[in-house]
């Protein structure tokens, strides 16, 4: 298999591959600033040579074959079928497409390795597939070889690994084993959180701090009762908070520390008081920072995290956690809520895997702390740059507030060139590999609001995520070895 610390995947002729060479890889290679936009643009030419992609987005190709023989064997005519890994998810699904579709999705527990069909006509299949990537409520790869019978069930193993996550986590974030629960991506541990806070405070409207990963904030937007969004992290938007609450109740507060691709934290401090007079539960998510740099629970009632980043670095497994404070006072109706919702949510072979790969995550995360503020100082040095994002540089008083001792800022940075013009050339000439997604071992660049808000560019730039942002999430690498491949492609801008 390549080698992506040293031998990256950066080429235009490398446009489509698998992120890593593995049919379960969760990122596509798009070495060129014009391949991100023919992606977004969905031009054939782009699109036919992509192998993979991040699966939310993109279906597996396991996966598509997977729903090619079940439609084959059991849809109707002029019916599609759409998988999801529980009956419960499947009749979500299908609500959802009904309130949006003069149509009556069908629904189906298939019987076998947990899967449940949603047969849909053709009109409804863009908006069912909305769903899949809006609550990753997603079939792996994985999931999808096994039913296919490529692959033996693991029943046992997946139980004893699923155990020793569990143990894992609660012992990395001081909780107990039995407040932790796995899912089969990030995207579902957070639409799970937001559907138990819509079910313990119906009608209520969330907050959501600072501005946030992209699907985030459209759970917020598309289901339950709507969402009071604050794109700036600092003491005012704390406040503000504070002065939502004298006009209508609030059902939780959702923010991310730090924030992705901005890289700033919430003024928790501020916060907490509010939450704490007004009884409303705090969600933070800290897959960007991770939770060998900061403890969330110093003032989260539930952490959110995508296990598909740094905790596993391999970029070849989706998962996703949700771990309760021990002693938060909103702790039992969320564990009821979740015990009743999800039935060992992580599929067997892909809790192995994670088990395996997450073995050395506090030993690799020190060693991507290390580079990342290595890397951060060099770009910090360039004059070509209006502004480098990091949580060193960004509200660092505020992502203080939580930081571990002898911890660091973690592995995600982003950065704006003065000048737009520089940022494609730049972009297609930096030797790592490139494409979406982070938290791998390699280093992995995307011109990010291109990638998530390329429908929405004006909006996201009023947010202050400019369209040329490029982030980088700093891999295992030799530093003086990567700052030398940037220092390369900033001399090509000359």
């Amino acid at each position: 298999m390549r080698d992506l610390l040293t031998d990256p995947i950066w080429e235009e002729k490398d446009l489509g591959q698998p992120i890593p060479e593995s049919p379960h890889a969760c990122s596509v290679a798009l070495p060129l600033w014009k391949h991100v936009i023919g992606y977004e643009e969905e031009d054939a030419d782009i699109l036919d040579r992509l192998q993979c992609g991040y699966p939310r987005f993109f279906c597996n190709r396991i996966v598509r074959k997977l729903f090619d023989r079940i439609e084959q064997e059991r849809s109707l005519s002029n019916e599609k079928v759409l998988l999801f890994p529980s009956i419960k998810a499947a009749e979500r699904c299908a609500d959802y497409v009904r309130n949006r579709h003069a149509s009556s999705p069908r629904i189906e527990a298939l019987g076998h390795h947990r899967l449940s069909a949603v047969y849909l006509p053709n009109p409804a299949v863009a908006t069912a597939m909305d769903y899949w990537r809006y609550s990753g409520e997603i079939v792996t790869s994985r999931q999808a070889e096994a039913a296919l019978g490529h692959a033996a069930g693991r029943a046992i193993e997946g139980d004893q690994a699923r155990r020793t996550l569990r143990q894992r986590l609660a012992k990395l974030s001081g909780q107990n084993k039995e407040d932790v629960f796995l899912f089969p991506s990030g995207m579902s541990a957070v639409f799970a959180v937001h559907r138990a806070v819509q079910h313990i405070f119906p009608g209520w409207k969330s907050a959501q701090l600072e501005f946030p990963y992209v699907d985030v904030l459209r759970i917020q937007k598309e289901f339950g009762a709507g969402v009071h969004f604050f794109p700036l992290a600092g003491t005012a938007e704390s406040q503000r908070i504070g002065d939502v609450l004298e006009e209508e109740q609030l059902s939780a507060v959702f923010c991310e520390l730090a924030s992705n691709p901005l890289l700033r934290s919430a003024d928790v401090d501020t916060l907490l008081p509010i939450a704490l007079k007004n009884e409303i539960p705090l969600v933070v998510d800290d897959t960007i920072s991770s939770n060998v740099n900061i403890d969330a629970f110093r003032v989260a009632d539930v952490v959110t995290s995508s296990l598909t980043k740094f905790f596993s670095g391999t970029s070849d497994v989706m998962a996703g956690s949700v771990i309760l404070r021990h002693d938060s006072p909103f702790r039992e109706p969320f564990a009821s809520f979740l015990r009743e919702e999800i039935n060992d949510g992580l599929w067997d072979d892909d809790a192995i895997v994670l088990e395996h790969h997450s073995r050395d995550y506090v030993q690799r995360m020190q060693t991507i702390n290390s580079n990342g503020e290595i890397l951060f100082d060099y770009l910090s040095s360039k004059t070509e740059l209006e502004h480098v994002f990091y949580p060193k540089s960004e509200t660092p008083e505020f992502y203080r507030q939580l930081q571990r001792p002898n911890s660091g800022y973690g592995g995600l940075l982003s950065f704006v060139f003065k000048e737009f013009r520089n940022a494609p050339p730049f972009y297609d000439r930096i030797h790592v590999t490139k494409g979406p997604s982070l938290g791998t071992n390699f280093t992995l660049a995307c011109p990010y609001t291109l990638l998530a808000h390329y429908r929405e560019l004006d909006w996201a730039e009023s947010c202050g995520c400019s369209r040329g942002l490029i982030r980088v999430s700093v891999g295992l690498e030799d530093p003086g070895d990567l700052i030398q491949r940037f220092e390369d492609a900033f001399l090509t801008l000359r």
